[in-house]
């Protein structure tokens, strides 16, 4: 059964993954806004293609990087683009692309399980992977203004993997990683106490730069009061079902106001009245759905597969560790989790 696990190929956590959808490099984030809106996912890839000499077709197309709204609205944000929105949507995308290198990373289809892990544990978030194309013609990438799947010489669609579903792919495996999946996340040494926290009563603008960190990290900001007590959280997963308008809640609210603001229930009347008014200048659009600013939670006594089950059903990368009292003590990311059953794995290959 090891055996078997341990001879997967990234082709095998591609099966039924959809080609992916994709904007060119030259596009600007205003075309990369109306992709998302029209988007399933909450991310867009961003691709630069090279001509050949002697065809019109993009043969030659490469994944630099994928963008989400979160990027836009933290881009809206800065002090010189939230007066004047409109300017700031002709922007090139490429200013939105994260200076991080390896974070999208393309791999060959025959890469092992044991690889893909190793790639997203030095930071890889979405392994790039050719699939069969179903058609046979190449398909050119579209316009900016809309989504197409990228395709290159050969007739070879792509799809990515994200750290979900190599985790979602070891949860359907989990009883060959016993008795290790059953230990605590304190046990196992993955608790991370470096955190990013905001006070409840602060302004939310002060929250930007953790904001845009935490969503590189694929994590989230803690709200917390004056004792320490977890009270919820600005989540990039939550931020990227929100439209641009909440650039200027952002701007505008404080950090609690901001967790009523973009929660699934609907923000009180009180503070949307704040919001519109400073906010003329952006269209809210009904396709987003708020998700709730309530922070997903577990102890440092809590399994390992209790965690991954949390996480996975509720489409996060992370859990926060909370005490007794409520008192935040740490997070636990996908990351930690990946590097405890890469350990594991290796050493039924020792």
């Amino acid at each position: 059964m090891a055996n078997r696990l341990l001879a997967h190929e990234v082709s095998d956590l591609c099966l039924g993954k959809p080609p992916l959808s994709s904007i060119p490099i030259s596009a600007t984030i205003r075309h990369a806004l109306a992709a998302l809106k029209s988007s399933d996912d909450t991310h867009i890839s961003v691709w630069s293609c090279d001509l050949d000499h002697h065809s019109t077709t993009h043969d030659h197309c490469h994944c630099v990087g994928k963008i989400c709204m979160v990027d836009i609205i933290c881009y809206l944000c800065k002090e010189d683009n939230i007066s004047s929105p409109s300017l700031a949507l002709k922007a090139p995308v490429s200013v939105l692309l994260s200076p991080i290198p390896g974070v999208v990373k393309h791999v060959d289809p025959s890469y092992s399980l044991l690889e893909a892990i190793d790639l997203i544990i030095n930071g890889a978030q979405n392994l790039v992977v050719p699939i069969k194309n179903t058609t046979s013609k190449r398909k050119q990438l579209r316009q900016p203004t809309s989504l197409a799947p990228t395709t290159h010489a050969g007739g070879r669609e792509f799809c990515w993997l994200t750290q979900e579903d190599v985790i979602r792919f070891l949860l359907s495996s989990i009883g060959l990683f016993s008795p290790t999946a059953a230990y605590s996340i304190e046990s196992l040494g993955i608790i991370d106490t470096k955190i990013l926290t905001i006070n409840y009563h602060s302004p939310a603008s002060k929250a930007l730069a953790a904001i845009s960190t935490s969503l590189s990290d694929q994590t989230s900001v803690a709200v917390i009061d004056d004792d320490g007590v977890l009270i919820g959280e600005i989540s990039p997963f939550t931020l990227a079902y929100c439209d641009e308008m909440v650039a200027a809640a952002i701007t505008t609210l404080s950090a609690g106001d901001l967790m009523a603001y973009i929660d699934c229930g609907g923000p009180p009347e009180d503070i949307t009245k704040v919001v519109h008014a400073r906010s003329g200048r952006y269209n809210r659009s009904d396709k987003f759905i708020m998700r709730r600013a309530e922070a997903i939670v577990c102890q440092p006594r809590s399994s390992l597969v209790a965690v991954m089950i949390q996480a996975i059903a509720l489409r996060v990368s992370y859990v926060w560790v909370i005490e007794e009292d409520c008192t935040v003590v740490g997070i636990v990311k996908f990351s930690g989790m990946l590097k405890v059953f890469q350990e594991h794995l290796e050493s039924l290959i020792d």
